[in-house]
C-alpha cells in the first residue's frame, strides 16, 4: 500500500521518508478542480451559471510555491469560468480544462513547460487522476477520494478537497525542498 495512503480499515498512514524523497523531485505541479480545489460539488444558479468556492488558504500556499519556484498547472475535466478568473488571480500558467483524456494533456504540460513527469506531482480525487499518477513523481489524494485513487496515491492529506489539501502538499513541498521559511518570509 502507498504511504499516506488509507487501508481498507480506514487508517491513514502518514507520508514517510519516500514521500519526502519525491518532493525533493517536484519542479512542476498538477491539480485537479473538483473535490481537490473545492470541495467537489457543483452548484448551479437558477440561470445557468455554475458557482465554485476556493479555499483562500489554498491560493495562498499555492503563491508561495510558485514564488518558490515551482510552477503549478491545472488539467481539469470540466470548464468553468471560476477556475479561469482563479487560475488568472493566482498566476497558475497552465489550464487545461475540458480534458477528456488526462495523460494527453499531461503530454503537453511536458511540452510546453520543459519539465518531465517524474518531476511533476499531481494532486487528484477520482478515476481520471489515475492516468496521470503512473507517469508523475509524486501522487496525492485528498482522503475522500475515489478508493481506488487514495489506494493508488503516495500519500493522502489530511485535509478534504477544497478545505486545505492543496496547502498541506504546497508546505510538503517546500519542507522537502527547504524552501518553507524563505516562501514563508517572503510572504509576510
Amino acid at each position: 500500500m502507498p504511504e499516506g495512503a488509507a487501508d481498507p480499515g480506514g487508517e491513514r498512514k502518514p507520508a514517510g521518508p519516500s514521500v519526502a524523497m519525491r518532493a525533493r523531485a517536484v519542479r512542476l505541479l498538477i491539480l485537479d478542480v473538483d473535490g481537490v480545489l473545492t470541495d467537489g460539488r457543483l452548484y448551479y444558479g437558477p440561470d445557468g451559471s455554475e458557482y465554485k468556492a476556493f479555499h483562500a488558504q489554498d491560493g495562498s500556499a499555492m503563491k508561495m510555491l510558485m514564488q518558490a519556484g515551482v510552477p503549478i498547472a491545472i488539467i481539469t475535466g470540466r470548464r468553468s469560468e471560476a477556475v479561469t478568473r482563479r487560475a488568472q488571480e493566482l498566476g497558475v500558467r497552465w489550464l487545461y480544462d475540458g480534458v477528456a483524456d488526462k495523460a494527453q494533456a499531461l503530454a503537453r504540460l511536458v511540452a510546453e513547460s520543459g519539465v518531465e513527469a517524474l518531476h511533476m506531482a499531481h494532486v487528484g480525487d477520482d478515476i481520471a487522476d489515475l492516468a496521470l499518477f503512473d507517469r508523475v513523481g509524486l501522487s496525492f489524494s485528498v482522503p475522500d477520494g475515489h478508493p481506488l485513487v487514495t489506494a493508488a496515491a503516495h500519500c493522502v492529506t489530511e485535509r478534504a478537497g477544497g478545505a486545505g489539501a492543496v496547502q498541506e502538499v504546497c508546505n510538503l513541498i517546500l519542507h522537502a525542498q527547504g524552501k518553507w521559511k524563505a516562501a514563508l518570509e517572503a510572504s509576510l
